[in-house]
């Protein structure tokens, strides 16, 4: 089993970099993939009023029920499946449903701040950051938040001026230093990731 950890900041391409990987490794190798998200592991904030839920710092690592994710992705790592919690961004609240994960070939931990825990990262086989401009963070944040999350533009930009930056600067960037490999231009980097994929591939055989 291969554990890829995959950070970077909000926007920065990630999910295409994740994508590239599940594809690729079963189209030329048939790896079994699985992903787990950082995303599903956000705090259950069903405690608080509904107008402090929604001033919630996000992008800060004490956000992350890391004891959690580290304990599952231990499990998995022995051969146990999971039940992987679910996330309502518009309720701030963890949602009654889980997502049943089966142990697999490889395991793809993704999200902004998974270098910043460090029993999470002594778990990660490879650890890829995904680095991109902020002008283009900044346009894929405002796409997704408000197709996704039912936000508008205005709320957008103030979060990411007050909150997503600021937190980037404090926490996502410096876990660069981390990474066995950086992903410069996002997902758009085709060489990168075939660097990247060729290397997944050489690991994933020798582990076999």
């Amino acid at each position: 089993m291969l554990v890829i950890g995959i950070a970077g900041g909000s926007g920065s391409g990630k999910t295409t970099v994740v994508n590239e990987i599940k594809k690729r490794m079963w189209d030329q190798a048939h790896e079994k993939v699985v992903v787990i998200p950082q995303d599903s592991y956000y705090k259950d904030q069903g405690h608080l009023p509904m107008e402090k839920r929604q001033a919630l710092n996000f992008d800060h690592p004490d956000a992350i029920d890391w004891q959690l994710l580290v304990s599952q992705l231990k499990d998995l790592k022995e051969g146990k499946a999971i039940e992987q919690p679910t996330y309502s961004y518009l309720t701030c609240t963890r949602q009654p449903e889980t997502v049943h994960v089966e142990p697999a070939d490889i395991i793809i931990i993704e999200g902004i701040l998974i270098f910043t825990c460090e029993e999470l990262r002594d778990q990660m086989d490879i650890k890829v950051f995904v680095d991109a401009d902020d002008d283009d963070r900044l346009m894929r944040v405002i796409t997704r938040d408000i197709v996704e999350r039912g936000k508008n533009v205005q709320w957008v930009i103030d979060r990411y001026t007050k909150t997503v930056k600021p937190m980037y600067l404090q926490f996502i960037a410096p876990s660069k230093r981390y990474a066995d490999i950086i992903v410069p231009e996002g997902g758009h980097n085709k060489i990168a990731i075939s660097v990247l994929l060729s290397g997944i591939r050489r690991m994933a055989a020798r582990d076999k």
